[in-house]
């Protein structure tokens, strides 16, 4: 009787460690996006430089920072406030793609925040024409 108890303790200690490890782990989302995580801007003229702001807000209870935002080339540039983001505040990532190349594009954003374990992904597309 002994072993079994102590083997079901084993057990039960080791389910319980797996559930906290996996809420440790987990990633819980700090931010609303007010709009689409996604934006195609149809059309562009090759040469002209095209912007889209991305809104969200702060829907954690503490006091956020936007710590680094990555493009996957230097024809996508961002820019956001390096000011604390309070709950419940609103604020943007500005995006300016160049369009010097032509052809179809389809750009990753990746944004990632102070209270934020994963990183979030934004994304732009369109067409470059001549």
């Amino acid at each position: 009787m002994g072993i079994l108890l102590l083997n079901m303790i084993r057990i039960f200690s080791i389910v319980l460690l797996i559930g906290l490890l996996s809420l440790a782990f987990s990633s819980v989302a700090v931010v609303q996006w007010h709009t689409d995580t996604e934006h195609d801007f149809g059309d562009i003229p090759q040469g002209q430089a095209a912007t889209h702001y991305f809104e969200f807000t702060n829907i954690s209870a503490d006091t956020m920072l936007i710590d680094n935002v990555r493009t996957t080339c230097g024809c996508t540039a961002p820019d956001w406030t390096y000011d604390p983001i309070l709950p419940d505040s609103s604020s943007t990532i500005k995006i300016v793609f160049d369009a010097k190349k032509e052809g179809y594009f389809y750009k990753k954003i990746t944004v990632f925040f102070s209270n934020q374990r994963k990183a979030e992904k934004l994304y732009i597309g369109g067409y470059v024409e001549e």
